[in-house]
């Protein structure tokens, strides 16, 4: 489902300005345990007008059930809900706690401590 809306995205199928001059990428898409919902996590390229792309997506998203029906053999289309992928930011978010002087400090002194292996210096 993720490979096919990714297409129909790229091809261009649906004629709406803000989907046409925004590339949108596909991260994740996940299906309610029913299988009648499908969540679907996008992010514009560069993470510009996230809300914008989102809410073209809603707008057109009964057109994109319907072009998925076509090319998918499911015995139901799922709805789709879109949602803005927040896992680049949670990312980006981690890796600069990770590079504080905070947590530096904090390795630094945990690779003071004794490997308790019992040899002498």
């Amino acid at each position: 489902m993720r490979h096919e809306l990714s297409a129909i995205l790229q091809r261009g199928d649906i004629a709406d300005p803000v989907l046409e001059t925004h590339p949108v990428t596909i991260s994740e898409v996940r299906l309610s345990p029913d299988l009648k919902i499908a969540t679907v996590f996008v992010m514009p390229l560069g993470g510009r007008d996230v809300r914008t792309v989102v809410k073209a997506l809603a707008f057109n998203r009964r057109f994109l059930r319907g072009l998925l029906g076509k090319r998918l053999a499911l015995k139901f289309t799922p709805d789709l809900r879109f949602l803005a992928d927040e896992t680049f930011d949670r990312a980006a978010e981690t890796d600069r706690l990770l590079r504080s002087p905070e947590v530096a400090r904090d390795l630094a002194e945990d690779g003071d401590e004794d490997d308790g292996d019992g040899a002498d210096e």
